[in-house]
């Protein structure tokens, strides 16, 4: 019994970048539903109104644990195996509690709520990285077109002047460098949230113990 692929997450630079460029307006978005369904679910449950506003949660929690689970798969390369427990086809009522007692729909939201201040995070050290170092690398191309010719500002006086390709270049080559660091921090930050959707968008730490004890087992063995 496998729970993950044991691969290591090794993300391309284009998928890394797009996946963490998303996941501040999907932090947003999933943040605000489940706040909001969880907010409005359970203080009117005691009218039974809430019941399908938190019917709704559970639902929309586990369609959207699919769905990223799908995104990390295709951005990242890394492939999250689906937690879920087989609900019973005989009745509906033991079809949602299993929803409702299954551990992998309360991670679903967990995920989504933390998603937001992890996707502002990753987020602003991408954008800044990128914009920095793209910034100071096209520099040569663009510095005649600065007011003044000035690069840099402090306490509104001019400190840094730049009017010449040959004073650009120094800055230019700066800005290299930071490209490179800004590929390397990208492809660390895209293969770090791949481990971080394994932990807990994948299968709970019951189903990892039993799955290592399963492989760990001598064929042959009477379980």
């Amino acid at each position: 019994m496998t729970v993950h692929d044991g691969r290591r997450p090794h993300p391309s630079v284009g998928g890394a970048l797009l996946y963490l460029l998303l996941n501040l307006p999907l932090g947003i978005a999933g943040f605000t539903a489940v706040v909001t369904l969880a907010a409005v679910g359970l203080g009117t449950v005691v009218v039974w109104a809430g019941l399908p506003v938190l019917a709704l949660l559970v639902l929309g929690a586990r369609a959207a644990g699919r769905f990223e689970r799908a995104r990390v798969h295709a951005l990242l390369g890394a492939y999250v195996v689906t937690p879920y427990r087989p609900l019973p086809s005989a009745n509906w009522r033991l079809r949602w509690r299993a929803r409702v007692l299954d551990g992998a729909t309360w991670r679903d939201m967990g995920y989504f709520v933390l998603l937001l201040p992890i996707g502002l995070a990753e987020f602003v050290i991408v954008v800044t990285s990128w914009s920095v170092g793209l910034g100071l690398a096209g520099l040569p191309v663009y510095y005649r077109w600065l007011p003044g010719h000035v690069f840099v500002v402090v306490d509104d006086h001019p400190w840094v002047v730049v009017d010449s390709v040959v004073k650009a270049l120094p800055w230019a080559a700066a800005g290299l460098v930071v490209l490179a660091l800004a590929v390397v921090l990208t492809r660390a930050l895209g293969a770090g949230h791949a481990r971080f959707a394994r932990l807990v968008l994948g299968p709970g730490p019951r189903a990892r113990r039993l799955a290592e004890e399963s492989d760990e087992q001598p064929v042959g063995a009477v379980a």
